[in-house]
Parts: structure tokens; sequence; C-alpha cells
């Protein structure tokens, strides 16, 4: 294809959302991301406004989900389901059809999805389906009939006592980040943002499973969606209403203090 390729990112879980653009970009830098959708019906609307190439479907979206969503596109793109559980996609797509992201995706896997997705556009000579119907629409129900099964639950344990480490995928690497080292933690309703002092990486744990693990002497909730490590705090500066703000030691970023937990600071 002669022009630019083009995409469209649909998750309901912002953060994974600017990840996934942010990798993009670094991978498939030609790519052209016209557009985040946050649930299945949004996705749909947008499809039909810009016609990319590409669709990121999560698959589990409210209202329409990311199946729903792909039956309504159709063949007029790429389709790539992102997921966080891995038998959902792999039961569906072991015959290629489609493909298909474990959350928090692998930057390896992401760049094989790449290669694949470009292989199949140089193939195509416009904004097509290279996949046939009846294909495609095998591969759809039988991700639906996975889906209408009772959902498999992705656990967590914390051991003994606090957590003492973070698992997290970064790139090919799982590390584990000594939690001490984490300077904050921020947050929407499933995934966290691990930050420390050598790099950043999602996780597929809420804020509010975290903070019941971690040793409340060092680590405090100040905000609905924010945990910061108090060794880590350099100053507060006071704002409107009752808030403030955290600066912390080496970093940039500034942490919002809301007025349910200034008090925590009272003494500082």
């Amino acid at each position: 294809m002669s022009r630019l390729p083009t995409a469209l990112i649909a998750d309901d879980e912002p953060l994974l959302r600017d990840s996934l653009e942010r990798s993009l970009a670094r991978h498939w830098p030609e790519l052209q991301v016209l557009a985040q959708a946050r649930n299945g019906r949004e996705a749909v609307e947008l499809f039909e406004q810009f016609r990319p190439d590409v669709v990121f479907l999560d698959v589990h979206m409210p209202g329409l989900n990311g199946v729903e969503a792909a039956r309504q596109i159709g063949r007029r793109a790429q389709l790539v389901f992102v997921t966080a559980y891995e038998q959902y996609a792999v039961q569906a797509f072991e015959q290629g059809a489609l493909d298909y992201l474990v959350k928090p995706f692998e930057e390896q896997r992401l760049a094989d999805t790449i290669g694949r997705l470009r292989e199949r556009l140089a193939d195509t000579p416009a904004a097509g389906a290279p996949l046939s119907a009846s294909v495609l629409e095998a591969a759809i129900e039988q991700l639906a009939d996975v889906l209408r099964r009772p959902a498999a639950s992705a656990s967590s344990s914390s051991g003994e006592g606090h957590l003492q480490w973070v698992r997290a995928s970064v790139g090919q690497t799982l590390k584990l980040i000594p939690v001490d080292q984490i300077d904050f933690l921020r947050s929407d309703e499933k995934y966290t943002l691990v930050v420390w002092a050598e790099g950043e990486a999602l996780i597929r744990m809420s804020i509010r499973e975290l903070i019941e693990q971690l040793d409340p002497k060092y680590f405090a909730q100040v905000h609905r969606s924010v945990v910061v490590n108090l060794r880590s705090v350099s100053h507060l500066t006071r704002g409107p209403n009752e808030t403030a703000d955290i600066h912390l030691r080496g970093r940039s970023e500034v942490l919002p203090v809301s007025r349910s937990y200034l008090h925590l600071f009272r003494q500082m």
C-alpha cells in the first residue's frame, strides 16, 4: 500500500490505550493511530468515521464487547484482539486467521504482530480484508463461544507479610521490581503503572489490591488512583480546597493529594 497505514485502539483502560500507542510508535513509526475508543460502541463509531486499516480491540469492554464490535467491523480491517486472558484468544486464533495480544503485552510479541500485519497489508492493495469471510466469522464465533464460558480468575498471591517484589513484564523480560525501589503507583480500574528508579511497567492488578499488600509504614494512598512511597517524597505544595501536590526526589512527576488524604501529611 502506498499511503501510510492507519489504526484504531479500543480499550476501556486508558493506561493500556496509551501504553499500546507508545509501543506502536516505537515499533511501527509509520503507523498513524487515528483515534482511541473507550468501549466497543465507540470503536464501531470511530471505525465508520476513520476507516483505519488495523483495529486493536480489547475483548472485554463495557456495553459492546470486542467480539461484538468485530462482528460489525467484519472484513473491512485487520483485527487484533487484546485480552487479559490468553485462553480466550489462543483457542480462537490457533489457525492464525486473526492476531491477538495478551495484556500487559510484551514488546517482542507486539513486534511479531506488527510483522504479520505489515505482510497482510502489503498483500492487500487497499485497506481491505485478506481473509475469507468464512474464516473470519469462524474465528470470531469461536472466541465468542469461549467468552460465554465462566471466566477464569487471574489470581495473584502476596505470600506472607507485606509485598516484597512486584512482577512485571518489560519487553521480553519478566522483571522482579523490589517494592522499596518503587516511587509511586498510578492506576485505573484494573491496571497499575509501576514507576521505579529504573523505569516503568504496567501490571494487571488494581491499586486497591496492591495497597492491601504494601507496608503502610512506607506506602500511602494519596489519591483515589495514586499510591506513593513516602521515602521518595521530597516535599508538598499546598493547593486550593484542602488539596496538595507531592514532589518526588529526583523525579519530575508531580502527584496529586486529594482532600481526604491530606491529613497524612499534617506533620510534614
